[in-house]
């Protein structure tokens, strides 16, 4: 029983020196914090099959992993200060997500440098950011590896 608690405090500190696995969520989980997101947002797939009923106030959450930001659902009309941000080429990642769910407006107003901003989006998700990421991801279509690449460009033109 030493043995095994010895090697899941390894296995704990090795993937907290990983940057991906230091965010890394549990999917259940965010299927669980659902309950939070459905009265705006749905999960349905490009085919049309609904993999969450929700509201439609806000856009389809289908597909954002690795998306570029305000493009994930192209029937959706998007604030003017997040169409502001997707102009920097930023591409949906888990650091950004959880940023910007934690606080909406302040996400906008930390990456547009404009104090002046508002986020359509008032729903602050106090806890579960990171699971819901991982759902999301679990749900939608694999995310191609050149969008890392994107986000690292798009984090420089954000800070410049």
């Amino acid at each position: 029983m030493l043995k095994n608690a010895a090697l899941s405090t390894l296995a704990a500190l090795t993937m907290g020196l990983s940057g991906t696995a230091a965010f890394a969520g549990d999917p259940a989980a965010g299927e669980r914090e659902w309950r939070g997101c459905r009265s705006c947002h749905a999960l349905t797939d490009d085919e049309g099959n609904q993999i969450q009923r929700g509201g439609r106030s806000a856009p389809n959450l289908y597909g954002i992993p690795g998306a570029a930001v305000a493009s994930a659902d192209p029937d959706f009309g998007y604030s003017d200060p997040l169409l502001a941000y997707a102009e920097t080429g930023a591409v949906w990642n888990e650091e950004l997500f959880v940023e910007y769910v934690t606080d909406p407006t302040a996400f906008l107003r930390h990456h547009l440098g404009d104090d002046s901003v508002r986020s359509a989006m008032t729903y602050r998700m106090r806890r579960g950011a990171e699971d819901m990421w991982a759902y999301l991801e679990s749900v939608s279509p694999a995310v191609e590896d050149d969008a890392a690449a994107g986000d690292d460009a798009a984090e420089d033109a954000a800070t410049d």
